[in-house]
């Protein structure tokens, strides 16, 4: 349990710069900028699934959870945020590195990931235009009362804020991951099952680094194909999905974004199980 708790706390720790980044951003955004800034901001996003899938390819979640919040204040678009989470690789570099693959496995997944970040946000910026929502204020959502604080002390509070959900969370998943959850994906994986990467995708969607710690060693170890592994990959988010649901209030579009993940996740395996 000393261990669990110490893990959950570490991984949390991680998060800390990404969270405050995001948050100072975010208070920037709504205090300091004036409307034309906003538009001019605005228009940039259309090359933001080419940026937030080259920095979501770096290890660790921390820019899945940035992405999400920035999102959540709708500084970014949807395509950026979907873009952030097919190629965020959170634990699988350093697993990788640790069992010495080799290099050009490495750069084939991060590859596949970032072109598929990229064309999948471009794709989703382009068939849905959502407009920013212009009233939307984070502390008049999380009802803080901090619009007349400094903008550094207000994004330090928010921050405090998801830091302690996250904290919670990711205790009680890596709980249950150590208590028989990590046995249990290790069994329910077929390697030569064709629907395989449906499963795989499901499993990468769990929020914590332990989704893609147990695919990547399922791999090394032979247990389960290279498409079911690129398909958990592309959903593992992190706990980028997790803040998702806490910070954007429109749950419904929550499950549409968790649903569009699965979906490209599980497809693109299939299709490479199918064809390659």
């Amino acid at each position: 349990m000393k261990e669990v708790i110490i893990d959950a706390l570490i991984d949390s720790i991680k998060l800390l710069p990404f969270l405050l980044i995001a948050f100072l951003l975010i208070e920037l955004f709504e205090h300091k900028f004036n409307k034309k800034n906003k538009e001019k901001l605005s228009k940039s996003n259309k090359f933001g699934p080419v940026l937030g899938s080259i920095l979501g390819i770096i290890p660790q979640c921390g820019f899945s959870v940035m992405a999400t919040n920035l999102y959540a204040t709708r500084i970014i678009t949807l395509g950026t945020l979907i873009s952030v989470y097919l190629s965020t690789s959170d634990e699988m570099i350093p697993i990788l590195i640790a069992e010495k693959a080799p290099l050009d496995l490495m750069i084939k997944i991060l590859a596949i990931k970032l072109l598929i970040g990229i064309v999948c946000g471009i794709f989703i910026d382009l068939l849905i235009k959502r407009k920013t929502k212009e009233d939307y204020h984070i502390c008049e959502e999380e009802h803080c009362n901090c619009d007349d604080e400094h903008f550094f002390k207000a994004a330090l509070k928010h921050t405090f804020n998801i830091f302690i959900f996250i904290l919670i969370c990711t205790l009680i998943i890596n709980m249950i991951m150590e208590y028989g959850g990590n046995n249990l994906l290790n069994k329910i994986l077929l390697k030569h099952n064709i629907f395989a990467p449906f499963l795989t995708s499901l499993i990468g969607l769990i929020p914590n680094c332990a989704a893609s710690v147990v695919l990547t060693e399922l791999y090394l170890n032979n247990a389960i194909t290279f498409a079911a592994l690129i398909s958990g990959l592309l959903t593992g988010a992190g706990i980028g999905i997790l803040v998702l649901f806490k910070t954007n209030k429109n749950k419904k579009e929550n499950v549409q974004i968790l649903l569009t993940i699965y979906l490209i996740g599980s497809l693109i395996g299939l299709l490479m199980e199918l064809f390659i």
